[in-house]
């Protein structure tokens, strides 16, 4: 990244150069329009350097520690002496740097005037950064999110959020996770798998609370198994910390201790101080309001990624990003449709999803008209080869096409493209009975699921 440089007018001026920041940039780029990005930190934001790449390097070593761990039920004489934290953080590192340097050298390449710095908005069409004016005829604005507390819950010492957790330099014994929801999940998961004692309090009824309640179910039990402690329905009270510990407190009276709380509690918008509200922005909440076409109600001014109310996802950002581009170029792009983005939680067994819970189909579609299926991975090899369980639950209109995929198991966020491929396409479980899927493959549970939703199962009951 370079310095900052001299002010100047563009096409588009991009305030952030995460997920959504960078790709509209690539993408305008490519469109043949001047860009000029403005980025505080480092190039790729909070996925790259904080969120999504580092948290899914460190579950992937959590993976390769219980293959060593159950290496014996596959007949293979192995043992593991232990997790070199100093390691692991060295191979997460490692793969979060080649991918910044991969990003820069992509960004360098094309033409795009990088400014490093701080930006605010000071008019609707005007970025500054460091006394230096930026002008486009549009801005975006990109500027993400930050990890989440709760009111007069302070970070510090032994209170971390995900921010902290990634750069840990030890494997606690005993963690507790304020927060059932993907963060929450994962960081316990890969805990566990490192070998501390894992407690999650989460104030909803139920873990992953967003995801269809069957999904929900299989991951509570999935997580006894593996010893992984949980109280949900309860709210969180209070913490005290010493040099040893934490004491946390329940409302419901309970006192839980351990090394360190995790605070993962969700995702802010980071837009306190930017000027957006002083430029007539409508706000909610820190959330920058936009229409379907990301515009915001100010003229020239739009919004992607984590600051617009929605899933905060990388990849959400990114295709909004891209959208914007191309909706400045002229070439007037589909509509984004936000039921139709796939999510993944990747914990130990993974959680995907794409399109409506069957909650949510039968109160928009009404109850009578919605039926599901749930095809259990016992009935397919891949998954009795790996020894993982699970299932694969679809959801769709009577006599109409296939509104949800929803799955538990492991690696099966490597199915969910084919799911949004089945939801946003509208196809009919009759549609996807038709076509062949590799064998022996976990993606061949997708063609049986919806072979038995089509009324001709094989290695299921109707």
């Amino acid at each position: 990244m370079t310095d900052t440089v001299a002010g100047g007018s563009f096409d588009i001026v991009i305030l952030g150069g995460g997920s959504g920041g960078y790709a509209c940039a690539l993408r305008a780029s490519q469109l043949g329009l001047s860009v000029a990005l403005i980025e505080k930190d480092k190039l790729g934001g909070t996925c790259l350097h904080r969120g999504c790449i580092p948290t899914k390097a460190l579950l992937h070593a959590a993976e390769v520690a219980d293959s060593a761990r159950e290496s014996e039920a596959f007949g293979v004489q192995a043992t593991l002496n232990g997790i070199d934290i100093a390691g692991v953080l060295k191979y997460k590192d490692g793969v979060v740097g080649r991918l910044y340097k991969g990003l820069q050298g992509l960004v360098k390449s094309r033409a795009i005037t990088m400014v490093e710095g701080e930006g605010r908005l000071v008019a609707p069409n005007t970025v500054e950064v460091a006394g230096q004016h930026f002008i486009g005829r549009s801005v975006v604005l990109a500027t993400g999110s930050y990890a989440r507390s709760l009111p007069g819950l302070e970070i510090s010492g032994r209170v971390l959020t995900s921010d902290q957790a990634l750069e840990l330099h030890e494997v606690p014994s005993s963690v507790i996770v304020l927060g059932g929801g993907v963060i929450g999940v994962e960081f316990a998961s890969v805990w566990r798998s490192f070998g501390s004692e894992v407690t999650i309090v989460e104030a909803l009824p139920r873990l992953v609370p967003a995801e269809d309640e069957a999904l929900s179910k299989a991951l509570e039990r999935a997580f006894r198994k593996r010893g992984i402690s949980f109280s949900t329905g309860v709210r969180f009270a209070g913490v005290t910390q010493d040099a040893s510990g934490v004491t946390v407190s329940l409302e419901d009276g309970t006192t839980l201790t351990a090394d360190y709380l995790l605070v993962a509690v969700g995702r802010g918008p980071r837009t306190d101080g930017l000027g957006y509200a002083e430029q007539g922005i409508a706000m909610d909440r820190g959330f920058v309001l936009t229409d379907e076409r990301l515009r915001t109600n100010v003229p020239g001014v739009w919004a992607v990624g984590d600051i617009v109310p929605g899933l905060q996802l990388a990849h959400r950002g990114f295709q909004q990003g891209i959208f914007v581009a191309e909706e400045l170029a002229g070439l007037a792009p589909r509509v984004i449709d936000e039921s139709g983005i796939p999510r993944v939680t990747y914990c130990e067994p993974e959680v995907a999803s794409v399109g409506l819970t069957e909650a949510q189909a039968q109160e928009r579609h009404g109850v009578e008209n919605i039926s599901s299926y749930e095809y259990n991975l016992g009935g397919n090899g891949k998954s009795q080869i790996l020894g993982t369980q699970g299932f694969i639950k679809l959801v769709r209109i009577v006599n109409g096409p296939v509104v949800g995929v929803h799955m538990v198991g492991a690696r099966v966020g490597e199915l969910i493209g084919e799911g949004q491929l089945i939801v946003n396409w509208e196809a009919d479980p009759e549609d996807v009975a038709a076509l062949v899927h590799a064998h022996p493959t976990q993606n061949e549970a997708m063609g049986e699921a919806h072979l038995a939703l089509a009324g001709k199962p094989l290695h299921a009951h109707a």
